[in-house]
Parts: structure tokens; C-alpha cells; sequence
């Protein structure tokens, strides 16, 4: 199995192609991204991993988690495969990791794709995190579970999946992190509020919004573009949060010809 410092990763696509690391959301695992694999390595070398404390990753977590620790492990997945530099796409809390180490490291990220991320966490946010905190308090890691797409996916999506979203579940369950590993990693996502520091970051950031996500709301992406220097864009679709997932031709029309510079490739 291979691993960097305790950090489970995975390399799909041919060798020679550019490297694109892909960070998950707070479910943190690698296997989110599967369906997206075959459309992007087409043009690249991509890069799957398991957050630290999820998945296949190391399960052990610092008393205090911070965004800054989660880029770290990003490093350590580069540096085990001898990656100078990377494109990155984070959903959600992904994407934020992507950002915090493109302020401290800017040169070993190339463009970073962030999906439904945010510099605040939003009002709107904080009330969901607290519903399924209590959720998973007072009712257990199943029913944390099994209400997850309620804030990941369209109600359409959600009653044509139903089947696949029920075999997810019981292998999610397989694989819960834990109570505690959970409440730190949204307290991280809490604690991020980089502000002005933002602009440290020099990096092509392409910033995606839905407007029908039932997570983060369009103004937080805005807020976030707002605090970004100029080679900052933002593009509104739709598609819930998990909108790569629900609208993947969608989400590659607008990401791989920008990632790869290339107008050719919009269809």
C-alpha cells in the first residue's frame, strides 16, 4: 500500500503527463473522486489520497487540527513522488487545503481548482456542521451518514442514486474516521479565516460555485474571489455541492481546458 508519512495515496494516468493532486472534502477520502478518474486522466497524471485521520490514512490526529497541517500532507504525497510542482483541485475543504499551502509554498502548486470553498466559513455553513455534529452526538456515525447527501446532492440526483447513495453508506460506515477525528477536522474549518493573507497566494485559482448547493452558498465562493488577487475567476453552475460528481460533464467543460490553458478542449 502505498503511503507517505502515514498518508495512503493512489497515481492513475500515464507517467509522463502534467501531476494533478485531487483533495476531497470533509469526508476526506480518496475514493470520492473516482468517477471523475477516467475523464482526467485523459490529460493528466493524477493523484488520489486519503485525508490524515480518514480512509486509509493514518487515523491519528493532533489535540488541535489546523488547515495548515492538512496542506503539510500534501507535501508529503509531492515529495514521496518526487512532484515539484502540481495542479491541484479541491471540493470544499479540499480546495482550502489547497490554498493554505499555496500561501506558504506557492511554487509547488501550478493552478488550483476550488470547488464550493469559502476564506469565512458562512453563517449558513456553521448552522449545517452544527446539524450534523448533533446528528452524529446524539444519533451515531450511521445516521451522520446516511443524511450526507442531503447536503452533497440535488433531491433529483439523490432519488435516481438512491441505490448507489445505500451501497456508499454501508461502505462510508466501514470506514467512519470516528467521533473525534470528524469534530476536528470541521474545527479546523472553522478556525480557517486567512483574510489578507490571501494574497500571498500567487497561484491561476479557478473558483467554482453552484447555485443550488445546499452547503455553501454562491457569496461565500464570491467572498473568497474577493480576497484572491486578479488572476482569480469564478464560475457559477450547478449541480448541489458535490457538482463534479452530479454534472461532470459540466464540471470538465469548465475545469480541464483551464487547467491545461487550452480553449481547444471546451466542447
Amino acid at each position: 500500500m502505498p503511503e507517505a508519512g502515514g498518508i495512503y495515496y493512489e497515481v492513475h494516468g500515464a507517467e509522463g503527463a502534467p501531476p494533478l493532486i485531487l483533495s476531497a472534502g470533509l469526508g476526506g477520502s480518496g475514493d470520492y473522486w473516482t468517477p471523475n478518474l477516467p475523464e482526467l486522466t485523459k490529460l493528466f497524471r493524477v493523484i488520489l489520497y486519503d485525508h490524515r485521520g480518514t480512509g486509509r490514512s493514518d487515523r491519528a490526529l493532533p489535540t488541535t487540527l489546523s488547515i495548515a497541517d492538512m496542506a503539510d500532507d500534501v507535501l508529503l504525497v509531492l515529495d514521496a513522488l518526487d512532484i515539484p510542482r502540481a495542479h491541484l483541485i479541491g471540493h470544499a475543504l479540499g480546495g482550502i487545503i489547497g490554498l493554505s499551502l499555496a500561501m506558504r509554498a506557492t511554487d509547488r502548486l501550478d493552478r488550483i481548482a476550488v470547488i464550493n470553498g469559502w476564506a469565512r466559513l458562512d453563517p449558513f455553513t456553521a448552522r449545517c456542521f452544527d446539524t450534523r455534529l448533533s446528528l452524529l452526538r446524539d444519533s451515531g456515525p450511521e445516521a451522520f451518514i446516511r443524511a450526507q447527501p442531503l447536503f452533497l446532492y440535488p433531491p433529483e440526483w439523490i432519488t435516481i442514486h438512491e441505490e448507489m447513495l445505500d451501497n456508499e453508506a454501508a461502505h462510508q460506515l466501514e470506514q467512519f474516521p470516528g467521533r473525534e477525528n470528524v469534530e476536528k477536522r470541521v474545527a479546523a474549518l472553522r478556525a480557517w479565516e486567512p483574510g489578507a493573507q490571501l494574497a500571498a497566494v500567487t497561484n491561476p485559482v479557478l473558483v467554482l460555485a453552484t447555485g443550488d448547493d445546499h452547503l455553501v452558498p454562491t457569496h461565500a465562493a464570491r467572498g473568497l474571489c474577493d480576497l484572491l488577487p486578479n488572476h482569480t475567476r469564478m464560475l457559477q453552475f450547478y449541480g448541489g455541492h458535490a457538482s463534479n460528481i452530479t454534472e461532470p460533464e459540466d464540471f470538465y467543460d469548465h475545469v480541464l481546458p483551464w487547467l491545461a490553458d487550452d480553449d481547444s478542449l471546451r466542447s
